[in-house]
């Protein structure tokens, strides 16, 4: 059992507030001293970066459905082994998971899990006494989920937070912990993944600092301290370090990583390290060649739409990834990554751009957004897969592979459920390359962190043979 308090932030619904706020607390806590481990419940890649900016350090996904459940409680502790509380963002509405009848995966689920008190951000936008009733239910609908105060954001004037405080408190007996008045300087930029993500250039400090400076102002700190303490011992197995392994000289696995690339959990670079590789972070943007020693490449999800013109620009770099797959090293890329694969990418005003052309075919924008949890099955034996395993992912993408040839093997096939009752192929294997719009957390199988490492290691081998 570990001691270790921690709160979770969920909403009745997305755009309620929690980022901002959330990534406030952490600011305004780790200003007063305190290691504060920031997490984020879902898939979700670009409001980590604004909690890991706040704290100093990592964010890691809390996913109850990518993860498996007995092992959520696990990652939290680990993750907090040094850290004096844990904050977690939740994801969507409170009770928000899988499906409608099943909440795995969701802020309920993780608070669950964890036995993590809630603390509701609600947008008090155009309500008053109503606001109660909406807290009542949240608080009522699963007794198992602790409700341990609430937050109001977007209030009118203090007048309008002590008229909501006062229904909230005095006929459903939840403690208000404070408010945040509207103000516009703390809106953060949105497009249509999301919000903006801070590895892009923006006034990020300066924004983190705002908030920080209003959440400290009219937020009690002490008392949310206090309910965070309230937070029973962890019932977690024993944190233990992730250990390299002692293999001999450790290949090298090149990680894009610029504005174009940035859509990667953390813990799936910490289990490439642990199973033995050595890590080199490079720019698809900028770089002119790989890192020296690459012996295998991560080409992770982001948003090359958006600086297609750049990447397209780069002739060196594309060329150096053609000629690495063309070598077989092993390079295995997820959804902006297979974009960039692909010969050319078309942007919603129908301009092409020349991308690296490993994988026949182009990417192209759409208005329309293909998101989910996945089931897939390998579908072919890899250097990554075997055939007829099967892992959770999920997908998130307004673009569409097209052109592509009909006999190209497929990487995945992606399970009926409810959102896709028909079957479907997904991704593609082509030599050493594998491709797909499925983003996979390498905690769902930790044997894939090994066998990418393995590969490079084989790459590194047959080229001093």
């Amino acid at each position: 059992m570990i001691h270790l308090p921690r709160l979770l932030f969920a909403a009745p619904m997305s755009g309620s507030g929690k980022t901002t706020i959330t990534a406030g607390l952490i600011a305004a806590l780790r200003q007063r001293g305190l290691r504060i481990a920031p997490f984020k419940c879902g898939p979700d890649y670009i409001d980590p970066g604004y909690h890991a900016l706040a704290a100093g350090r990592p964010c890691h996904n809390l996913d109850s459905w990518l993860i498996p459940p007995d092992q959520i409680a696990g990652v939290l502790a680990r993750r907090s082994a040094d850290a004096d509380l844990a904050l977690i963002e939740g994801v969507m509405g409170l009770f928000d998971g899988y499906a409608g009848n099943d909440d795995t995966g969701s802020s309920a689920h993780i608070a669950r899990l964890t036995a993590t008190p809630v603390i509701i951000v609600l947008d008090a936008r155009a309500m008053a006494r109503t606001a109660a009733a909406i807290i009542a239910g949240l608080r009522d609908f699963d007794r198992r989920v602790k409700i341990g105060g609430v937050i109001l954001n977007r209030v009118g004037s203090l007048r309008h937070a002590v008229l909501v405080q006062q229904a909230i408190e005095q006929t459903v007996g939840v403690p208000v912990l404070g408010y945040l008045l509207r103000n516009e300087t703390l809106t953060l930029p949105e497009r249509h993944l999301g919000l903006v993500p801070v590895a892009e250039p923006g006034r990020w400090q300066e924004w983190l600092d705002e908030a920080a400076q209003r959440v400290a102002t009219t937020i009690d700190l002490d008392r949310l301290l206090a309910v965070a303490a309230t937070a029973p011992p962890l019932n977690a197995p024993p944190v233990e370090p992730l250990v390299s392994p002692d293999t001999g000289p450790p290949p090298l696995i090149a990680v894009a990583r610029d504005e174009a690339f940035n859509f990667i959990y953390p813990d799936n670079l910490e289990l490439l390290q642990a199973a033995g590789a050595e890590l080199a972070f490079f720019s698809p943007l900028r770089d002119t060649a790989l890192p020296a020693r690459t012996a295998a490449i991560y080409l992770c999800g982001g948003f090359p739409e958006l600086y297609a013109a750049q990447l397209s620009a780069n002739q060196a770099m594309l060329a150096a990834i053609r000629m690495a797959a063309a070598a077989g090293m092993p390079i295995y890329a997820e959804c902006g990554g297979l974009m960039y694969l692909t010969e050319t990418l078309i942007d919603l005003q129908g301009q092409s751009f020349a991308m690296v052309g490993v994988l026949p075919g182009h990417s192209r924008m759409t208005p329309r957004l293909t998101l989910g949890y996945r089931t897939v099955t390998a579908q072919t034996d890899s250097w990554l897969w075997r055939v007829g395993e099967t892992v959770r992912g999920h997908e998130f993408h307004y673009s569409v592979w097209e052109a592509q040839p009909t006999d190209l093997p497929p990487l995945y096939a992606c399970l009926p459920d409810a959102m896709r009752p028909q079957p479907a192929s997904e991704g593609v294997a082509i030599g050493q390359t594998l491709a797909s719009y499925i983003h996979v957390h390498f905690l769902a199988c930790p044997a894939i962190a090994e066998r990418f490492v393995a590969a490079a290691s084989t790459f590194v081998d047959a080229k001093t043979q």
